[in-house]
């Protein structure tokens, strides 16, 4: 199902952005060396259900997890790169750390990930892949517009990680949201340009570069949910909700301290 957003929807995606940006960026400076994932998943719920959202997450249950997946948000460490299970780990000193974070607010759902070191500076490899995935993230917001394709956002992605010196997966990528968190169309974090579903204004898109140090190979924890590398690898991970507008993208789920006066 692909939803198209009437005029009149659009604020309530922005509100639904700025929320889950909010959440982000307040987690972000709230985990610390000694934080468990836990505290995470409580301080997400509690900021969710605060503001009158819904998690998109307690009650997901997609035919490639064990699911339900029971948890508000996804925390990946180190080699584990999607769709990590909240669990009892208190992050140390360096850990890589993914959030991605989905939440519905007045029936619209907008979907965002980060990734960042804890405690010390990035490595230069941690940096590099954090810094690949933001890149390739900003020029697949570029390509989209009205009339685009998206094989034109997924090659743009590709071009930048593969460039960075990143095998790219394409099992898991970005895909469309409105009122339901996981909406066609698929949008691959490697493709050809030209291909694939045209862009038209009123259409929201989570796009997701991720990538692994040295393999595009992913395993799955017992857990059933958590995906790691599957040479132990680090990893990183990148995500914005957009919105396409007459006048191109429109990011849904920026930072309050990044916007553009």
């Amino acid at each position: 199902m692909i939803e198209i957003l009437d005029a009149t929807e659009l604020p309530r995606a922005r509100e639904a952005g700025a929320l889950v940006a909010g959440i982000l960026q307040e987690l972000r400076g709230r985990c610390a060396v000694g934080t468990n994932l836990l505290e995470i998943d409580r301080w997400t719920r509690e900021m969710i259900t605060a503001a009158g959202g819904e998690s998109c997450y307690v009650d997901y249950a997609p035919s490639f997890g064990r699911g339900p997946f029971g948890h508000y948000i996804c925390t990946s460490v180190n080699d584990a790169v999607l769709h990590g299970l909240p669990h009892d780990y208190a992050l140390a000193d360096g850990d890589l750390l993914s959030l991605d974070l989905a939440v519905s607010l007045r029936g619209v759902v907008a979907d965002s990930a980060v990734s960042f070191v804890v405690g010390a500076a990035a490595s230069p490899a941690d940096a590099a892949l954090i810094t690949a995935t933001e890149r390739a993230l900003s020029a697949g917001i570029a390509a989209a517009r009205p009339g685009a394709r998206i094989g034109d956002l997924s090659a743009a992605i590709g071009a930048v990680l593969a460039g960075a010196g990143y095998r790219v997966n394409t099992d898991f990528g970005g895909h469309g949201v409105g009122s339901t968190m996981h909406q066609d169309p698929h949008v691959p974090n490697a493709g050809r340009p030209g291909r694939g579903y045209t862009l038209r204004p009123g259409l929201l898109l989570a796009l997701e570069p991720w990538v692994m140090a040295d393999t595009a190979e992913l395993v799955t924890d017992a857990d059933g949910w958590t995906l790691r590398s599957a040479t132990g690898c680090r990893t990183a991970h990148s995500e914005h909700t957009i919105a396409i507008t007459p006048e191109g993208a429109e990011i849904l789920t920026l930072p309050a301290r990044e916007l553009v006066p």
